[in-house]
Parts: C-alpha cells; sequence; structure tokens
C-alpha cells in the first residue's frame, strides 16, 4: 500500500486523521476486491466535496466577476468543475499513483479513468474539509483550480464545441453546420455512435461516443481542430 503521507505532503495539507484522505483515495472496486480491507470507499467524501467546490468556485466566480450575468458565471463554473478539468488536476498532484483501485479498474483508461480522477479529486476536497474545515479546503480549491479561469476565458472553453464551431463557422463561412450519424454499432446497453459534422455537403470531421450527444461534441472538438478554430 502506498505511503499516504508523503501524498499528504505533496498535496501541502498536514491531515489530522490521515485516515480520512485514505478513504477519499479508495474506489469501491478495491474493496469488491481486497475483504480484508476495513476502510469505507470514497463515494461519501466525494458527495461532500462536490457540494464544497461548487460553493467555494461560486463564491470565488461570483466576486471575481461582479457585473457578469447568471449565465455566464454556470458556464464558467461548468468549466471550471467538469470532469476533464478535474481529472487534469488530479493527474497534476499525483493522484493516480495513490489510488487504491480493483486490478481491472486500474486498467481503465481515456474517460473511465478521468471519472474516477475527477470522483477522487472531489474526495478529496471532502477529506480536507473534514479533517480542516471550509477555509482550509478553499484555498485547496482556490490553489489548484482557480488559476485556470483565464484560459477558460481566452479559449472560449466555457462554450460546448458544438456552440464554439456553429458560431466560427457562421462568422467565418456564414453557415451553420450540421449533424449526421454516420454508424451505431454494439448492444442497447453498450452502443457505439459516429457522428459527422459538415458544412453545407462537405465533411469537417468525425467524432465517436457513447450517445449520439457524445460523438457530435466530440465531431465539434475535431472539427475546431481540422479547421485550426
Amino acid at each position: 500500500m502506498p505511503d499516504f503521507s508523503i501524498f499528504a505532503q505533496q498535496l501541502g495539507i498536514s491531515f489530522h486523521n490521515l485516515d480520512l484522505l485514505i478513504e477519499a483515495l479508495t474506489h469501491r472496486s478495491y474493496l469488491n476486491e481486497h475483504r480484508e480491507y476495513t476502510g469505507a470507499h470514497n463515494e461519501r467524501l466525494e458527495f461532500l466535496g462536490d457540494a464544497v467546490l461548487e460553493l467555494a468556485v461560486t463564491d470565488f466566480l461570483f466576486k471575481k466577476f461582479p457585473t457578469k450575468p447568471e449565465g455566464e458565471l454556470t458556464a464558467y463554473r461548468a468549466s471550471l468543475v467538469n470532469t476533464v478539468s478535474l481529472a487534469e488536476t488530479s493527474q497534476l498532484l499525483g493522484v493516480n499513483t495513490f489510488l487504491l483501485l480493483s486490478k481491472g479498474e486500474s486498467k481503465d483508461t481515456g474517460r473511465a479513468r478521468d471519472v474516477i480522477l475527477a470522483d477522487a479529486f472531489e474526495a478529496i476536497i471532502g477529506a480536507v474539509y473534514l479533517d480542516q474545515g471550509f477555509a482550509t479546503a478553499e484555498a485547496f480549491i482556490a490553489k489548484n483550480l482557480y488559476g485556470k479561469i483565464d484560459a477558460v476565458i481566452k479559449n472560449r472553453s466555457y462554450q460546448d464545441a458544438k456552440s464554439r464551431f456553429q458560431e466560427i463557422a457562421q462568422e467565418k463561412q456564414g453557415a451553420t453546420p450540421s449533424y449526421e450519424t454516420l454508424s451505431e454499432v454494439g448492444p442497447d446497453h453498450d452502443k457505439r455512435f459516429t457522428v459527422g459534422v459538415f458544412i453545407g455537403s462537405r465533411e469537417i470531421a468525425r467524432g465517436e461516443g457513447a450517445s449520439k450527444q457524445e460523438a457530435e461534441q466530440s465531431a465539434a472538438v475535431a472539427g475546431l481542430t481540422r479547421m485550426q478554430w
């Protein structure tokens, strides 16, 4: 088992109860595979940390942008706390090295691993909050997340990819893009969709996903890259 006191040092947090940090890093699958383990998995801490995170980020954005309307603030917040953002932050903190996972879960990559990492980050926030209170938890969030807001605004990543692609396509080419499902494979419980994004009759890019909506977003991301937008 990893030395979690080393990870606490990396986080810059002196835990009074290190078991809270261990719990935050314990995935449910680990318990299923290690019946001798007496600790808890991290889902309750994730639930708590999610609420602490939302309050802290909302407070930060409300004060930083006193003239922005609710809709924009909501979009900024979503960009800061979405799965990809939290997973990136988790990776930078070195969470991967200290996660307690089953052998199967430890092999996950892509979206599945991002979800695990994002959940762990929220669970760590919950652990910090329980151990040392809101002020320390908020300081931890500030240190690791608030600095992203300038890039979010500069890159307009607070807009979803479809919205961005449509806005730029209309501006640069005077056309509204369309999306077409090109293939749909797999059983009902595990379908994979391939969607193409088109400007007029020209196919710009393709994307895949577990739903049509996810595949459309993926196609829009690929389209932005392809068009260098």
